[in-house]
């Protein structure tokens, strides 16, 4: 059964980061004023179960972070680092106290519900995006407030057949193939990847997408106990769709997330869906 915490909500309670007498701390200068950045507890939905012994997340639920800053704005606008689409990696980076912690190495899931705390101590739970209706085309903003989120911690699943095993990878057992798919959790590395992968595509301006296949050949880490890439990536071509979708679907809901999901109601021709909030632009850049 699939774990969801309803009462979770992201954005703790924040507290005051206050450095130990006479400890240098990084970036400080010598100004007339001292402000103190407050910072808070953010509830990790792996709740630390998905990273290895050693890791400074391991068996973790929670990450501190500190309140965004002017500095942090300057991040995420520098045109160098969005050319390069690291200025929310970077931004990321910046605002976790664990300088240990490599942001890489986050789980997606874990990524995004500290991201979304972080937006919310920079520019506040209300964020308002323009929704493109998939049955008229018509533009609507809709209000979604970020303090609402649930975090979901996965792990098991009722709907599909998947299994944890020690390592903390997952065997699905497909149903039309019958094959048995060992799968891992994406990283924020992974993710990073695939985006490159997207806009290289773009830039080539070819009409074949291969984000499906690319996100399969992260995952999967066997079949049937088969290792070796060539082969892997043999399945991966020659997969039923059938398959292929359940794969998917089955590592998504075991996956640890951040549930962003809302009601969305067309102004135009009344279409109603369920939506995850999407991070357009407005996301770290909203609109004044």
């Amino acid at each position: 059964m699939t774990t969801r915490n309803n009462s979770d909500r992201i954005g703790a309670q924040a507290t005051v980061d206050t450095p130990a007498p006479n400890t240098p701390t990084e970036d400080t200068e010598s100004t007339p004023f001292q402000f103190v950045t407050p910072t808070e507890f953010v509830e990790l939905p792996s709740q630390g179960k998905y990273y290895p012994e050693g890791h400074p997340l391991h068996n973790k639920e929670t990450v501190e972070i500190r309140f965004m800053t002017a500095k942090d704005e300057d991040i995420l606008s520098s045109t160098t680092l969005l050319k390069k689409g690291l200025a929310i990696e970077r931004m990321l980076k910046n605002v976790i106290v664990d300088k240990s912690i490599n942001t890489s190495d986050l789980l997606v899931g874990d990524k995004n519900a500290i991201l979304v705390a972080a937006r919310i101590t920079g520019f506040g739970s209300e964020y308002c995006p323009k929704i493109t209706c998939p049955v008229c085309g018509a533009h609507t903003e809709l209000e979604f407030d970020l303090s609402d989120a649930t975090l979901k911690q996965g792990g098991t699943s009722e709907t599909f057949s998947i299994e944890m095993q020690e390592n903390n990878n997952f065997t699905v057992s497909l149903p039309l193939s019958k094959a048995a798919v060992e799968v891992r959790l994406l990283k924020s590395s992974d993710e990073r990847k695939l985006m490159s992968l997207l806009n290289q595509r773009k830039k080539q301006k070819t009409d074949q997408t291969t984000l499906l296949t690319d996100q399969l050949k992260m995952t999967i880490v066997s079949v049937n106990g088969e290792t070796d890439r060539n082969a892997i990536n043999g399945f991966i071509a020659a997969v039923p769709a059938l398959d292929s979708r359940y794969l998917r679907e089955a590592l998504a809901d075991v996956a640890p997330s951040i549930d962003l999901k809302q009601d969305f109601t067309c102004s135009s021709c009344d279409y109603e869906q369920e939506l995850e909030v999407p991070f357009t632009a407005d996301f770290f850049w909203p609109r004044r």
